[in-house]
């Protein structure tokens, strides 16, 4: 499953390569005229740090890596546990079912099964995704499946009882230079990593988006599900700016032949 997941990446990547690339605009050069990556982060006109770019997770291993026979995939991309000191904190019923998924090589995946990711897995993905900061939104346009999130910066609460969603409700509020988000309204089955951590109705995101550089993101994750876990953990990411390119059309059910013959035990 693993290697063939890894394998799809990587021909994705490949293959984007043929697409017409255009030189991004506004990015700070060192004198030897390569781009300043560690520049200050751009600021918008009310003073805050600018989001905006395409951005990709910065990668802790190879995406053709063989994984098969591990018994513990490291990264967050497969294995929250792995980059969360001690393993998370499972409820047994979640343990038990994360278990469960992993023997059964995560062949129900919505990822598998190109259905949306929810944001765990959307914010460690490999493929890029685009941030659009405008006044009071901000949006997150994901190269995978075309998917996308909007996050309401524009004052609005959290709704009491949102309607249940791959990706929920999001709010986000300035503290200092890092923008928090808050998402509710989970919708019950969703996997938090590619081996199977599960969330439920009653869990609440926590993302701070900081960029302390030009060409780098930091995006710390709390979930916060009592149902699934027995207190709240915390996992911090890196994103790294994309230049020279654009998202691509990516339709993952196009010519989708793979899923019904992934097998578990």
């Amino acid at each position: 499953m693993r290697v063939l997941l890894g394998a799809a990446i990587a021909a994705a990547q490949i293959a984007s390569a043929q697409w017409v690339n255009y030189p991004t605009a506004g990015v700070p050069k060192n004198p030897d005229g390569s781009p300043s990556l560690a520049a200050p982060a751009p600021r918008t006109a009310d003073g805050h740090p600018d989001l905006s770019g395409i951005w990709a997770p910065v990668r802790d291993r190879p995406l053709n890596e063989s994984l098969e026979g591990q018994t513990n995939a490291t990264g967050p991309f497969w294995d929250f546990g792995s980059v969360v000191p001690g393993g998370l904190p499972y409820q047994p019923w979640a343990a038990q079912l994360r278990n469960q998924r992993f023997a059964d090589h995560s062949k129900d995946n919505p990822d598998v099964r190109c259905m949306p990711l929810g944001i765990p897995q959307m914010n460690t993905h490999p493929f890029p995704r685009r941030l659009v900061q405008t006044p009071g939104y901000l949006a997150i346009l994901h190269e995978r499946d075309m998917e996308y999130r909007q996050i309401f910066t524009d004052g609005r609460p959290l709704p009491d009882d949102p309607q249940p969603a791959w990706n929920g409700y999001s709010t986000g509020k300035w503290s200092g230079d890092k923008l928090v988000v808050e998402t509710i309204g989970l919708r019950d089955g969703l996997w938090a990593d590619y081996d199977g951590s599960p969330l439920t109705t009653a869990a609440k995101i926590t993302e701070r988006f900081r960029r302390p550089a030009f060409g780098s993101m930091e995006v710390e994750m709390t979930i916060d599900d009592a149902k699934a876990y027995t207190k709240p953990w915390t996992v911090k990411l890196s994103w790294a700016l994309q230049l020279n390119l654009d998202l691509l059309e990516y339709v993952c059910l196009e010519g989708e032949k793979d899923s019904v013959h992934m097998v578990g035990k």
